[in-house]
């Protein structure tokens, strides 16, 4: 019986050109079959890197999903949350009106109130000659009350000891015929204007007691009182000089000798009172004050400039 004979023709031959680099690379001359033994026949390549890849992109296609799902998710829970969080429910439902109600200003319309009727009796209507005649009768009314009060100030003086007035014609003028006037006909210079470290605002203008004082301009008396502070018996004007607003002050009169009250116009000239010692002074003397639009100024300057 013959012996089977491992012949190479049986075994196909393959072509190196028709391996995969990778299978030709694993091909080695150890690998060939040994002689006498029957050669295996290959299987078809599998291409080995591929499968874990298929598997895992197959493995991404739900994950991917599930991320796209969940930001959506996260998105309508961002815009939708704060508008719940912000909603609260109400019990019941109340009107605008009701939630304005605290602390809200109201305005009451009173529809039941009666309306007064208007008749002619109901007002005055005046024409200007009436207003000024109104004017003339309260202006006389009004010069009327300070003749009287000069008239009762004069009756004081007059009671006066003579010693005191010095029997002094209240109905003299100062002299000279300027809008201002010196309110002494004669007198001595005394503590002069910022004297005493600046505490003196005025002059000292020492004279006998009793000697007639005049005002220095026209204008109209806003102080009159038998106790002005430390000037004692005292008397302010207030005058309206070249377009200047000047105001003078008589200080240290004679208890009961002034002779203007609050609100009297006098005349340039005109007696106001007589000279005295009262309030803080220790001789007879006039205390004179000037001020120009509120300011202190010296009164002997201003009385050489003015006067005349």
């Amino acid at each position: 019986m013959a012996e089977p004979i491992d012949s190479s023709a049986d075994v196909p031959e393959t072509d190196a050109t028709s391996l995969t680099p990778e299978r030709r690379a694993r091909r080695h001359p150890s690998t060939r079959p040994a002689a006498g033994r029957p050669a295996r026949k290959s299987r078809p390549a599998r291409d080995v890197r591929a499968a874990p890849q298929r598997a895992a992109k197959a493995a991404a296609k739900p994950a991917r999903s599930l991320a796209t799902l969940a930001i959506v998710a996260g998105l309508v829970a961002t815009v939708a949350l704060p508008a719940y969080g912000a909603w609260k429910p109400t019990a019941d439902a109340v009107t605008l009106q009701q939630v304005a109600a605290d602390g809200a200003q109201s305005l009451v319309v009173a529809s039941a109130a009666d309306t007064p009727d208007l008749g002619r009796d109901t007002y005055a209507a005046t024409t200007p000659e009436e207003i000024q005649k109104k004017k003339d009768e309260e202006a006389a009314a009004a010069a009327a009350a300070a003749a009287a009060e000069r008239a009762r100030l004069a009756a004081t003086v007059r009671s006066a000891p003579t010693s005191s007035r010095s029997n002094v014609d209240l109905n003299m003028v100062a002299p000279g015929s300027g809008a201002v006037r010196w309110p002494l006909n004669s007198f001595t210079q005394g503590d002069g204007f910022m004297s005493r470290g600046g505490a003196h605002q005025g002059v000292d203008m020492l004279t006998g007691g009793g000697n007639p004082i005049f005002a220095s301009a026209a204008g109209v008396v806003r102080v009159s009182q038998e106790s002005y502070g430390g000037y004692g018996v005292a008397v302010t004007i207030d005058h309206v000089i070249n377009g200047q607003s000047v105001s003078t002050l008589y200080g240290h009169m004679i208890y009961g000798s002034r002779q203007v009250a609050s609100g009297q116009y006098v005349e340039a000239g005109q007696v106001i009172g007589l000279v005295g010692s009262t309030g803080r002074s220790t001789a007879n003397h006039l205390h004179f004050e000037v001020r120009v639009g509120g300011q202190l100024v010296d009164p002997i300057s201003w009385l050489n400039a003015n006067a005349g």
